[in-house]
């Protein structure tokens, strides 16, 4: 488990650093605990919230978090039903 969010971690970084490359690796960190509205010292950030972070900061404002769209559901009266077991 701890590998995989290593792994995860690293990659989501990459990408979004490549578009800040004039930055260092602490002062982009910064800037992402920063746009997490993170208020603390850098160091005692999670890894789960740098790789929320990373994950969230090129989407949209109005676009579904990625864990909660999957299960997501339009239809809010198809949503009842299938909670009631009426409709698979």
């Amino acid at each position: 488990m701890q590998c995989h969010r290593i792994e995860e971690l690293l990659e989501l970084l990459q990408a979004e650093w490549l578009q800040d490359q004039d930055l260092t690796l602490l002062q982009f960190l910064q800037k992402v605990a920063n746009e997490a509205g993170f208020p603390d010292a850098l160091e005692t950030i999670s890894d789960d919230t740098l790789i929320y972070q990373l994950k969230m900061r090129s989407r949209g404002e109005t676009e579904m978090i990625p864990g909660l769209a999957k299960d997501a559901v339009p239809d809010f009266k198809e949503a009842i039903l299938r909670a009631r077991g009426i409709i698979k």
